[in-house]
Parts: structure tokens; C-alpha cells; sequence
């Protein structure tokens, strides 16, 4: 069966109304992010390779883009690092020649940004959006848990490299968790560092669905709000990413999605790879689904040896 490689459009916390192309399989990432939506990464890599054909890309791109849908951006997102993908230069090129009334925005953890053909497949996107957590080796690999041998130092100063080059916008997202990157020292050095990459913007990211390890908690409103102030202090706009609600209105068979994964979740505890895999759903679209579900207290999170599982059943963590 070919795999899809198109989800949305969804409503994006940054990016509004998206299109988004996943050109990983799933979890493929240089990080393994602590607070990553998708789970821990199964394969970790700094390798890049063409993971599915371009043209097979391409041929879902156009189905969906067929009808000239409204959008605020197509982005290069999903479930692991899109920059790892040997396709992404060719497919940007495409819809910029094909489709040029839509921006196209990346979304990247910037450690291939060194990479020369990397920067060049870059280039002709509207918006590329690094993360960056803090600026101290330790805290970095306490949250992203990268590949061997990467080195936040030499990423930022790629991030800036990269900026001096690219005809588009850099906006430079920053997540934020409690107790690791939010002390008076980290939000110092991620100033400086913010100062020296000089983003069009600066996004405040904090955890808004079930993250890797369950530890990762969200900035209370309060402190939020103190550290929106204190960044913006660099004349640079800051924004902070609200709650997305929107979820998108599928039907099959008769069956909403909505309650056809109730209706799963209330026979046995599932992933969202399970969901996706049951529904057809693009992974990202299947967590909007639950963090509706959570957010209303229908479902609840369990831990197995899989990762994150969802129940609609009893909660056995209450025991």
C-alpha cells in the first residue's frame, strides 16, 4: 500500500490553515525529543537518504492541491526531521514553479543546517522555523537526546550561517520546559544566542498534547508571559503559540472519524500509530482528534511498553 505523505489541511498553533507533507517514515529524527508529540524515535539518524520515491510525493501533492484549497502555508513537517530527506529540494522547487500563490514553510531542529545541500534545498522556501531549547551542551541533550556528535554550539552558529544566505524569513522557535531551559542563566543565553541569529520572529512553543516521557510539563500562563516579555526586549516580535482546537471534520463509511476512534479507544487501549494505521489518517491529524478527546476528559493516557497509549476504557493509573 502507498504510504501518505499528505496531512491537513489542519489548524496549525503557528502556522494557521496548513498543508502538510511528512517525507519520513515514521520517527525518523537526529533528536529523540523528551517532549515530542510522536513518541521516543525509533530510528536516529543524521544520515540523509530519498526515503520515498519523489515522484510518488509529488503525484499526492497535486491531488491535493487540485482544487486550489485556502492555506496559509504547505509545510515540511511530521513525524521526525524533514530536513533528513534527500527529496525536499526538488519537491519545494515543484511547488514554488507549479503552485506559487502558496508560502512554504520548514519546520527543523536545525542540526543539518551545516550541510551545504541542505542550505540549497532550503532556499527557495518562504519561512524556514529552527528549534532551539538553550545554548548549554548538558540541557540540550537532557531535552533533544540527539545524535552522537552534534554540538548546540556548532548549531547555532549553522542557524546563523544559514540566515546570512536565505532570502526568506527565519523564525526561531523556542520550547519551553519548566525546571530545564526556563532558569534566569538559560533564558539569558538563549537571548544572546536569539540576538546573533536574529530571526524575523521568535515563537514560544510549550507542550500542548502527551509528550515522549511524561514528566514534560507546559509554563504556567504567569511565567509564560515573563519570558514573552524579557525576549521581546530584543525589538524582535514574539509570539506564543495558542491552544489549536479546530479538528477536522472526516467521515467514512458512514462514521465519523471522531467516533470511529472513540469507538476503537473504548475496546482497547491504541498509539497514535495504531489510529493512523486503522484510519488512514496522517499521524498529526489522528493527535488533533485526541487532544480533543483529551481535553474533554473522554479518553485518558496509559504507559506501555510501546510508548503512549489512549483508553476510553477505565483508567488503570488511577488504581
Amino acid at each position: 500500500m502507498t504510504e501518505n505523505h499528505i496531512f491537513g489541511p489542519v489548524m496549525s498553533r503557528r502556522l494557521g490553515r496548513s498543508l502538510g507533507i511528512d517525507l519520513l517514515p515514521f520517527k525518523t529524527c537526529s533528536y529523540s525529543c523528551v517532549y515530542c508529540e510522536c513518541g521516543s524515535t525509533t530510528r536516529l539518524t543524521t544520515e540523509r537518504s530519498e526515503f520515498f520515491p519523489t515522484e510518488e510525493v509529488i503525484a499526492q501533492l497535486d491531488k491535493a492541491l487540485a482544487k486550489g484549497p485556502n492555506l496559509d502555508y504547505i509545510t515540511f513537517a511530521g513525524s521526525g526531521e524533514p530536513t533528513l530527506s534527500l527529496s525536499i529540494g526538488q519537491i519545494i522547487r515543484h511547488l514554488k514553479t507549479t503552485y506559487p500563490q502558496y508560502k512554504i514553510a520548514v519546520l527543523t531542529n536545525g542540526s543539518l543546517l551545516g550541510d551545504k545541500e541542505v542550505r540549497e534545498d532550503l532556499a527557495s522556501a518562504d519561512i524556514v522555523i529552527p528549534t532551539l531549547t538553550s545554548t548549554s551542551q548538558e540541557t540540550f541533550e537532557r531535552i533533544h537526546r540527539p545524535c552522537t556528535g552534534l554540538l548546540v554550539k556548532t548549531i547555532i552558529n549553522d542557524i546563523v550561517e544559514f540566515r546570512k544566505g536565505f532570502d526568506g524569513e527565519i523564525w526561531l522557535e523556542i520550547f519551553l520546559i519548566p525546571d530545564l531551559n526556563t532558569s534566569a542563566e538559560e533564558l539569558a543565553s538563549l537571548r544572546e544566542a536569539m540576538r546573533m541569529i536574529q530571526p524575523k520572529r521568535i515563537q514560544l512553543n510549550t507542550l500542548d498534547r502527551p509528550a515522549a516521557e511524561d514528566w514534560v510539563t507546559a509554563p504556567v500562563e504567569e511565567e509564560l508571559e515573563t519570558i514573552r516579555t524579557y525576549f521581546a526586549e530584543l525589538n524582535i516580535p514574539v509570539d506564543v503559540a495558542g491552544v489549536c482546537c479546530e479538528q477536522p471534520d472526516v467521515c467514512r463509511s458512514g462514521e465519523s472519524t471522531h467516533e470511529q476512534i472513540l469507538t476503537t479507544l473504548r475496546i482497547r487501549p491504541s498509539t497514535v500509530e495504531d489510529l493512523a494505521s486503522m484510519t488512514g489518517l496522517h499521524h498529526h491529524e489522528v493527535a488533533k482528534y485526541l487532544s480533543g478527546l483529551l481535553e474533554d476528559g473522554t479518553i485518558h493516557i496509559q504507559r506501555g511498553k510501546r510508548g503512549v497509549f489512549y483508553s476510553a476504557g477505565p483508567d488503570m493509573t488511577r488504581k
